[in-house]
């Protein structure tokens, strides 16, 4: 089973591990802080260093209890103590878009109850898809300026581990009640103060004010109550 690391710290850039399973290029190791694709968040790519070689992270991805990853070729060996380096400057920018996700879906469910259907994180740019009838353009754009002044405000991001009898007091979480699998005990709580309380298990900055700020480019009407709303960092 790979410690999931990323969930408790989303800042490490590089850290050690052991490989605990090698096939051909790909690996298996103890614990990662390689984040592997789910959520709509994409992978983490980056490096491993060993005593056989340096080899590049093509993609990690969770399968049952281990994190697979994928290497540019072969070599690496079952056993071996390995450096793993994270992409640090594509990680960053996708942990300021998803929390932007966060925040830009918040804002919109409070004012007209609707709920997030889908979302797509890359690194220049995200989306967003509701589940709302009335589609109001000049109205979603408002939701720009409210997400930029929350993001200006500079609130803390926390990650908490709740159990689930805990993590369901939450009205937020409370819907996720009859989609979760029954056999999760702790359920990992994104919080930002004032704005989203939220089941997560993807990376975050930890204050808002990191994110700098959120540009609406575009809306799509996707068929019968699902709407799409791109949007693009500000740097």
């Amino acid at each position: 089973m790979t410690e999931l690391a990323y969930l408790d710290d989303c800042y490490v850039r590089e850290f050690e591990a052991n490989v605990t399973r090698a096939a051909g290029t790909l690996v298996v190791l103890d614990k990662t802080f390689f984040y592997p694709a789910g959520g709509g968040q994409p992978t983490d790519i980056g490096k491993i260093r060993a005593a056989s070689g340096e080899y590049n992270v093509l993609n990690a991805k969770k399968i049952g209890q281990d994190v697979e990853i994928q290497l540019d070729r072969e070599g690496l060996l079952q056993g071996e103590r390995i450096t793993g380096i994270v992409d640090w400057k594509r990680r960053y920018t996708l942990m300021r878009y998803h929390t932007a996700c966060h925040i830009l879906s918040a804002l919109v469910n409070e004012a007209t109850g609707a709920l997030i259907t889908g979302n797509q994180i890359e690194t220049d740019r995200a989306r967003v898809d509701f589940d709302l009838e009335n589609f109001d353009r000049e109205q979603i754009k408002t939701f720009e300026d409210k997400a930029n002044e929350l993001i200006a405000r500079g609130i803390p991001v926390t990650i908490k581990n709740l159990s689930k009898e805990e993590a369901f007091q939450i009205p937020s979480v409370f819907k996720l009640k009859n989609i979760l699998p029954p056999s999760i005990e702790t359920i990992r709580i994104i919080d930002i103060p004032g704005c989203d309380t939220q089941a997560c298990g993807g990376t975050h900055v930890c204050d808002t004010s990191e994110i700098k700020g959120v540009q609406v480019t575009k809306i799509d009407n996707k068929g019968k109550n699902n709407r799409r709303v791109y949007f693009v960092l500000k740097d």
